[in-house]
């Protein structure tokens, strides 16, 4: 079973979790985040179990922190939803694990019963077909996002938009991969692991 639950991507020089969004959190909650490696220059990933991250907080997290942040919204590791949002209030979004996604944002008919059913017939298959069609015309505007969002956080202008859209069409077993590897290309600095305590 895969990881559901919130990656949250901001730049601060304290610690994520003193931010106002998680301060009121029960102090059970609080034991399931878990930070990932920093990067240089304060940026720093949180991953939060379920029930931490409210989808309406993005805002109040980029305007503690006065720089660009985002969020995904990892399902069971298969797919993630990311929003970004720039100090601007002007946001994006793009699917990671662009067939997964199709799979699960495909509408289910009204007089099914079991939908373990319906996931066997031809008729799920292209419904899956169509919906991914439909999320790979929206790529090439996500990606346009991303690099916008990222050029807004000081990242690095390396970053070319045909290997931003080639990511968001990729696959990885572990949607929190792919994660990682967007904010890398998107120009962020590697992530770094901490020197050893004494």
């Amino acid at each position: 079973m895969g990881f559901s639950g919130h990656l949250v991507f901001a730049r601060s020089e304290r610690p994520l979790l003193e931010a106002p969004v998680f301060v009121s959190v029960e102090r059970e909650l609080n034991d399931t985040v878990h930070a990932w490696w920093p990067r240089p220059g304060g940026w720093q990933t949180l991953q939060c179990g379920q029930g931490l991250w409210e989808d309406d907080v993005l805002p109040a997290l980029v305007g503690w922190t006065g720089a660009p942040a985002c969020v995904a919204d990892v399902s069971d590791s298969d797919v993630a939803l990311v929003t970004g949002m720039g100090t601007n209030g002007q946001l994006w979004q793009a699917w990671l694990n662009l067939d997964n996604a199709a799979a699960l944002l495909v509408e289910q008919p009204e007089d099914l019963d079991d939908v373990s059913l319906w996931v066997d017939t031809p008729a799920f298959k292209e419904a899956v077909r169509r919906r991914r069609v439909e999320l790979d015309v929206d790529v090439p505007a996500d990606a346009a996002g991303a690099l916008a969002w990222a050029a807004a956080a000081g990242a690095s202008a390396a970053a070319r938009r045909s290997r931003i859209e080639e990511l968001l069409r990729s696959r990885e077993v572990f949607a929190e991969d792919l994660f990682s590897v967007l904010l890398d290309e998107l120009g962020f600095p590697q992530a770094v692991r901490p020197a050893p305590g004494p």
